[in-house]
């Protein structure tokens, strides 16, 4: 089923989103400087999923049709903006899988209002950012990108190229955020949700021992680690059929109780 696009007005910018399928709400989180166009690159198609779900498909502020007048960006407020828009759609139970700055958006949600989220999915998120992952956003400024690196965020950002630099910004920006990802043991232990955490074991910003912690804490959790995968390694590792069958399952509740 072909997509369908829309714009709705939240929190002072504009936010656009996708709806694809019939079904229980599903929310795909893209992550941090992609754009709601990644995950049908991700999955070959929203027709994997949007066979059983309705799709919510949205831009985070500031990415893909999505503006951001104020210049900026927090994932806290990330979470904030994307209850917004399932509030103008009258969803108020869902589930959800987030990938990287989207399992982190996820993580706030899932921490913020707990009854919400019936079941989700976090790939390569983390519960802070450790000093690895402050490195490599240091080293994220414009001179540093190629002319491919350009033209893959033309394609996913759609105003412009100082719309480009602004996420470029926001993302080294990170290296020196201390309060925006900062979970305890006893804030995921707040989650009621069934959790699947997908990670691959060889991901430079974060490493497994904190995919393990988000599991740990978690009650209802299970752990799927990538052998050789790095970061978001579904896309590197061409895991999309195994993902698709693997979620499916998941997030209808087809999964062993221990």
């Amino acid at each position: 089923m072909t997509p369908t696009e829309h714009t709705v007005s939240v929190n002072g910018f504009e936010l656009r989103y996708q709806l694809s399928g019939h079904g229980d709400p599903l929310l795909l989180l893209h992550g941090f400087l992609g754009s709601g166009d990644t995950w049908s690159t991700i999955l070959g198609g929203l027709d994997r999923f949007d066979q059983h779900y309705q799709l919510i498909v949205p831009d985070l502020r500031g990415h893909g049709g999505s503006t951001n007048p104020g210049g900026e960006f927090s994932v806290r407020q990330s979470a904030l903006d994307i209850f917004a828009l399932l509030d103008h759609l009258n969803i108020e139970r869902f589930r959800a899988i987030g990938m990287s700055g989207g399992g982190m958006t996820l993580l706030h949600m899932a921490t913020q209002a707990p009854h919400r989220v019936q079941a989700a999915v976090l790939i390569s998120a983390t519960t802070h950012f450790p000093e690895q992952a402050r490195t490599l956003m240091r080293g994220t400024t414009e001179e540093a990108q190629t002319e491919d690196g350009w033209t893959l965020m033309r394609t996913l950002h759609h105003h412009g190229d100082e719309q480009i630099r602004a996420l470029w910004r926001v993302a080294q920006g990170f290296a020196e955020s201390q309060d925006d990802m900062a979970f305890t043991a006893k804030d995921l232990a707040s989650i009621t949700a069934p959790t699947l955490v997908v990670h691959g074991d060889r991901d430079p910003f974060f490493s497994l021992d904190i995919a393990l912690s988000i599991h740990d804490a978690i009650p209802a959790s299970w752990l799927w680690v990538v052998p050789n995968g790095g970061h978001m390694s579904l896309v590197a590792e061409g895991l999309s059929d195994q993902f698709v069958v693997t979620a499916t399952a998941f997030l209808r509740g087809d999964w062993p109780s221990t």
